[in-house]
């Protein structure tokens, strides 16, 4: 199920790309948005839908536990602390933020004392990284001169990519079980991005090394700027200091069909060499195999959670997976310009790898408590 689940996911994420890529490059920015806008409109009404209905089936959905059993359960977590007068004495509302940060607290608890807990810490690190097909790598394309219409391919090419890592989990899984299917996951997942190191030193990387060493003296560093800048004659220069946003004014840009091209830079120029950015999405679209990784996960986490804690634990999981996205957007605005990225990109593949490695002591765990039992 979790399989068929995610092959409707790539689908969509094969055909959505395809299709508004078109419409923005055949007809403009704004068709595009409008087209977005109207999809999500019947997209809203369709799910509220099927949430209905889905609501209308289960008959449990629509039993609601009455409210003294909530105040009962904070008070029966409260009287080891607590008083039972100096509890009632408390104002609403400090009860109930009490009665939320125990509840939060005994979450935490909950998901560190569950044996996939590795396994589901490796799979929240993998979110802190900008090798995806998500704004900040779709930015990057275009200030090396992607046109949107090739990236919505490529983005359909990617999802493709991942359709196939759904298909290849339920083979390795029956083959090898569910433990060694994440193991290899990890494995070619991390050789994938091994691409993507590579571009960052490749020819037609806007990388700047400078940026890597900031006690070298003033010469040096103006020695090293020139022959950065002589590689990287493609990047669009941008107006203003080191730390001024990518795209800091709409008035000092060109909005196109195709890209988005500075003042000072003509239509039409090429790049001196695409190398650096072919090998960058070489390696985020083949690791998109990560998707088999990710199932695995899920699976352990359905597998090895009791029922009576399987909502607490997800509900912490989701969290960390939000947390360390999030992180990945605030290493973003402290390193915002192209030249940036290809440190971005290095610590991105250390995050990930830091992930796999929680996952292979899972494994290793894993599979000494298997033989003991044995």
């Amino acid at each position: 199920m979790n399989a068929t689940m995610r092959r409707i996911d790539q689908v969509t994420n094969i055909l959505a790309p395809l299709a508004v890529g078109q419409v923005m490059t055949l007809a403009s920015n704004v068709v595009g948005c409008g087209f977005i806008l109207g999809w999500n409109l019947v997209s809203l009404i369709v799910e509220f839908f099927f949430l209905s209905r889905v609501y209308r089936i289960v008959p449990a959905l629509s039993i609601k536990p009455p409210v003294l059993e909530e105040d009962e359960v904070y008070l029966q977590s409260m009287e080891r602390r607590l008083p039972l007068k100096e509890i009632t004495d408390l104002p609403l509302c400090f009860r109930r933020f009490r009665w939320l940060v125990s509840t939060c607290k005994d979450g935490w608890r909950a998901y560190y004392r569950q044996p996939v807990f590795l396994a589901g810490m490796g799979l929240a690190f993998l979110y802190t990284t900008v090798l995806g097909f998500d704004c900040i790598t779709t930015g990057y394309a275009y200030t090396q001169g992607i046109s949107g219409s090739l990236l919505s391919l490529l983005m359909g090419v990617s999802a493709i990519t991942g359709l196939m890592g759904t298909v290849m989990f339920t083979r390795l899984r029956k083959t090898y079980g569910l433990v060694n299917t994440g193991i290899i996951s990890s494995c070619l997942h991390l050789g994938c991005l091994l691409l993507c190191v590579c571009s960052v030193f490749a020819p037609g990387s806007p990388m700047d090394l400078s940026l890597l060493m900031p006690y070298i003296t003033s010469n040096s560093s103006s020695e090293l700027g020139g022959m950065a800048s002589q590689r990287q004659k493609h990047t669009y220069p941008l107006r203003g200091g080191s730390n001024q946003p990518l795209l800091p004014d709409r008035s000092s840009i060109h909005w196109t069909n195709n890209t988005v091209l500075f003042d000072n830079v003509p239509s039409g120029s090429a790049p001196e060499s695409y190398i650096s950015i072919i090998l960058l999405f070489l390696g985020v679209i083949t690791a998109r195999i990560l998707w088999s990784f990710d199932l695995t996960v899920t699976q352990l986490l359905q597998e090895n959670i009791c029922e009576s804690e399987r909502g607490v634990v997800n509900g912490v999981q989701s969290s960390m997976n939000y947390l360390m996205d999030l992180l990945h957007f605030i290493m973003v605005i402290s390193a915002p310009q192209p030249q940036h990225f290809g440190i971005l990109v290095i610590i991105s593949v250390l995050f990930i790898t830091t992930g796999h490695t929680m996952y292979f002591l899972y494994a290793h765990k894993a599979k000494r408590k298997r033989r003991l039992d044995t």
